[in-house]
Parts: C-alpha cells; sequence; structure tokens
C-alpha cells in the first residue's frame, strides 16, 4: 500500500466533506495550496507533525488521514520499493 496515496486519499475525502477548497485550507492551516495539492496527489511524504496539523485543522484525528480505505487492498507494491 503506498502510504502517501493513501493520506492524499483520506485528506482530500475529509477535506470535501468538511467544505473546505484547497484554497481555504491553505489560508486556515498555514500551509500553501500547492502542498495541499501535491498532498493529494500523493506526492508528499508528510512528517508526523504534519499529520496531525493536518488533522487538527480539519477537527478529525491524525488516524482518520492513515486509516486503509477502499481502495488501498487494490494498490500493490512496485517491484523493487522498501517496505
Amino acid at each position: 500500500m503506498d502510504m502517501r496515496k493513501l493520506v492524499g486519499r483520506n485528506f482530500a475525502r475529509l477535506r470535501k466533506q468538511k467544505r473546505f477548497t484547497q484554497e481555504k485550507f491553505a489560508e486556515v492551516s498555514g500551509f500553501t495550496q500547492q502542498y495541499i495539492s501535491d498532498l493529494e496527489r500523493g506526492r508528499r511524504n508528510p512528517t508526523v507533525v504534519t499529520l496531525f496539523e493536518l488533522a487538527s485543522t480539519l477537527g478529525v484525528s491524525h488516524v482518520d488521514l492513515v486509516l486503509p480505505d477502499e481502495d488501498a487492498p487494490d494498490e500493490r507494491r512496485r517491484p523493487g520499493k522498501r517496505r
């Protein structure tokens, strides 16, 4: 399972549920809109502190950002990827 993609999907879903646009979330959280976009596309590898800050701004638990979703079992590791 690609954790960057999982966190990105969970974050995007929760952000939309809370009715934040990327721009509005960036404004209230202090992260840039580009960072939010990259995060949602699985191009960022957020630290534990960043996960906590993102979740706090959304009003959810940091655990909600890493819980497997319905797409997680379908993801396969590419050969040569470290675990």
